[in-house]
């Protein structure tokens, strides 16, 4: 049974000090990945601020924990003849990855799940913390995890950002669009066709238009309603469909 003095070891002040410089990468890597994500999410991308920082954050922890391999275990590192750690955490890193990428949902332009992926594996990492002992880490990770998926949500619709809409043409039999023209109109109406959205397909004579339509700023931009609106009337248009798009 392990003895009061050992179980103080994980406590002690260098252990202590260990874990400080840890929670200090960790923050700063979590601004960097922010900083990153910020451009991803101001472009309308599925993976944001929330993603990228998480991301970002707990493989900064995993690397820094590597350099300190005498205070793992509380420092009874040397003690544990015969035990590799680091193929135990690359064991679980690489089967998380397969668990976060089954949460991972596509529909169409639409990308849904991926910051639930990010803090599975983030999770995933604070258990690995644990494990080798540091506990204030830990604790500091799953903090800075928790605020991140609270509150970053609210701060990426307070900066400035640029929302997308998906939308499919339907044209009627031998109705030819002209893409100039259909650019023109979105233009119009406060918005950019995306560079590499535009997708067309035939089927039975009928033309099919698949795009992402970029808003020019965030308060541009006309609604979901007015388009639909719009496209009613539209000549040439026999179906449509509009949804928000995180592509």
């Amino acid at each position: 049974m392990p003895s009061i003095e050992f179980l103080r070891a994980y406590w002690s002040t260098g252990e202590l000090a260990t874990n400080g410089v840890i929670l200090l990468n960790l923050l700063g890597a979590l601004l960097l990945g922010l900083l990153v994500g910020y451009e991803r999410s101001y472009h309308g991308r599925a993976a944001g601020m929330r993603t990228y920082g998480l991301v970002c954050m707990a493989s900064a922890a995993l690397t820094v924990i590597g350099g300190y391999p005498a205070h793992w275990f509380g420092g009874h590192m040397t003690e544990m003849l015969g035990v590799d750690p680091t193929r135990v955490i690359q064991g679980i890193v690489t089967g998380i990855g397969f668990l976060g990428a089954g949460v991972i949902m596509r529909e169409g332009f639409n990308i849904s799940g991926l910051t639930t992926a990010a803090s599975i594996w983030a999770s995933s990492v604070i258990g690995v913390l644990v494990g080798v002992g540091f506990y204030a880490s830990a604790m500091g990770l799953a903090f800075l995890c928790a605020m991140s998926m609270i509150f970053l949500s609210k701060l990426e619709a307070w900066l400035p950002s640029r929302h997308a809409i998906a939308i499919t043409m339907r044209f009627k039999p031998g109705f030819e669009p002209r893409e100039d023209a259909l650019r023109k109109v979105a233009l119009e109406r406060g918005y950019e066709i995306a560079g590499g959205s535009l997708t067309i397909g035939l089927d039975r004579g009928m033309q099919e238009w698949r795009f992402v339509a970029l808003a020019l700023s965030k308060r541009s931009g006309s609604p979901l309603s007015q388009l639909a609106a719009e496209l009613a009337h539209f000549e040439g248009i026999d179906g449509f469909q509009l949804t928000h798009a995180r592509n």
